[in-house]
């Protein structure tokens, strides 16, 4: 089974998923990715999605599901390099996405992270409150 890495930037995960997602890799990314949040205090997670060129349900949910657990773990999802077809699939399926913001790429949703503690957007917890 290919796991997807998780790469550490400052206090930011990035996961560039370059593989056809299947279940198992899926679940490993979720408990990798829930792991390392909590090993590393990542304030977001961003998934680089460029090499995508389908998506189904099962992706739209994942992708949902990832950033529902890093919420919980006090850290935001931000999904970028969407192309305009999946996009559009998303919508056709009726999947929202909701809890997860999109950017362009990768630089800008590093921006957008950056605005979200500007603004105090996000609460950060302590290692000793964790």
């Amino acid at each position: 089974m290919d796991r997807v890495p998780v790469l550490k930037l400052g206090d930011i995960l990035i996961v560039s998923i370059q593989i056809d997602l299947q279940d198992q890799s899926v679940l490993a990314l979720q408990e990798d990715l829930a792991d390392q949040v909590v090993a590393t205090g990542a304030r977001g997670v961003i998934i680089d999605i460029t090499a995508v060129e389908i998506v189904d349900s099962f992706i739209g949910r994942m992708l949902a599901t990832i950033a529902s657990i890093s919420r919980m773990l006090d850290a935001e999802t931000i999904v970028v390099g969407m192309r305009p077809a999946v996009a559009i699939t998303l919508v056709e399926l009726g999947l929202s996405l909701g809890g997860v913001r999109t950017a362009l790429n990768l630089e800008k949703g590093v921006a957008l992270l950056d605005q979200r503690d500007r603004r105090g957007g996000g609460t950060r917890t302590t290692a000793a409150t964790r």
